[in-house]
């Protein structure tokens, strides 16, 4: 993604909203979480060519081990030993700017529909 795909990224309490070329990412960040530390995030999406809504929750690596650890404490998930998410994308590094980039990138690959749950229309 270059500085010209963003359009703008802006505060709509609670959402921190992405606007590119190609659609809206409405990220809903922890309170007072750094959007250059989000690792675990709901996300929603909605494509501008056709104005239909995706979602997913992304997790960075890090997030899915601490998930799986708590899981291994608790009891929870056979003890662990599993991480399952109906709309989860896991990405390397954690960030906002990161996770869009990613989106972009599914997009160019035409893997976005795949991956993300689409949403009913309003």
């Amino acid at each position: 993604m270059t500085n010209s795909d963003v359009i703008e990224g802006s505060w709509d309490e609670p959402w921190y909203r992405v606007r590119t070329d190609r659609f809206v990412a409405s990220f809903l960040p922890n309170v007072g979480e750094a959007l250059e530390d989000v690792y675990n995030v709901d996300v929603e999406v909605r494509l501008t060519a056709d104005g239909s809504r995706w979602s997913a929750t992304v997790f960075t690596l890090d997030a899915v081990q601490q998930i799986m650890e708590k899981g291994a404490r608790t009891g929870e998930d056979l003890d662990g030993s599993f991480f399952w998410c109906s709309d989860g994308l896991i990405v390397r590094d954690p960030g906002v700017d990161n996770m869009t980039r990613v989106l972009v990138g599914l997009l160019d690959a035409g893997d976005f529909e795949c991956i993300l749950q689409r949403l009913g229309d309003d």
